[in-house]
């Protein structure tokens, strides 16, 4: 099993998202239809698909956004163009058994962690007490971690003035998170590295 799909991208999974949200449209759906048969400027579509022109307008630039269609500048129009091979290409690579595997898990995790987090924090965004079971502690964690920016040094004194926001037992937390691997700690200097 490759890499990628061990550890979830989440470019991967953006793509994904931007892909099917080009394509959940119906009014989308009918433009790449008709661009397929052959490449029209915005009024063209606009009638073809008795569309206003700016909701032609507002549905290319979606699917332009996405990759699945290009403009070319002829006289005073736009002519778009159906892209196809970038429709196979995202086709091919995103839409793998694998990459729809990892989106589903990563959906999943993402819920799980907006539960355990709901359990454990109380309105005010304190810990109400440090889960004992691993898989609810790294729920914790990963949100702990978003408080700290990648690749950012901190000092063991600004880790705990973070820690300390959410819990008394801030020790404890900076160890989960060095222990966990969201964090590392070289020479006293502290780094997120996910």
């Amino acid at each position: 099993m490759n890499a990628e799909i061990q550890n979830p991208s989440s470019s991967t999974v953006n793509e994904l998202l931007a892909f099917f949200k080009a394509l959940s449209d119906a009014n989308r759906l009918r433009i790449l239809g008709v661009l397929a048969n052959q490449s029209m400027s915005v009024e063209q579509i606009s009638t073809s698909l008795n569309l206003s022109p700016s909701t032609v307008s507002h549905h290319l630039a979606k699917l332009s956004e996405a990759g699945l269609v290009t403009a070319k500048p002829e006289s005073y129009y736009n002519i778009y163009s159906l892209n196809s091979a970038t429709l196979e290409e995202m086709s091919q690579r995103l839409l793998r058994k694998e990459n729809l595997v990892q989106l589903a898990e990563e959906i999943d995790l993402e819920s799980f962690d907006r539960k355990v987090i709901r359990d454990y924090m109380t309105p005010t965004g304190k810990l109400k007490t440090i889960p004992a079971q691993e898989k609810k502690l790294l729920a914790i964690l990963r949100y702990l971690a978003q408080s700290f920016e990648t690749g950012k040094s901190y000092s063991e004194r600004e880790v705990n003035e973070i820690l300390k926001k959410f819990h008394d037992d801030f020790a404890s937390l900076r160890r989960y998170l060095i222990d966990y691997g969201f964090m590392q700690r070289e020479n006293g200097v502290y780094q997120r590295i996910r």
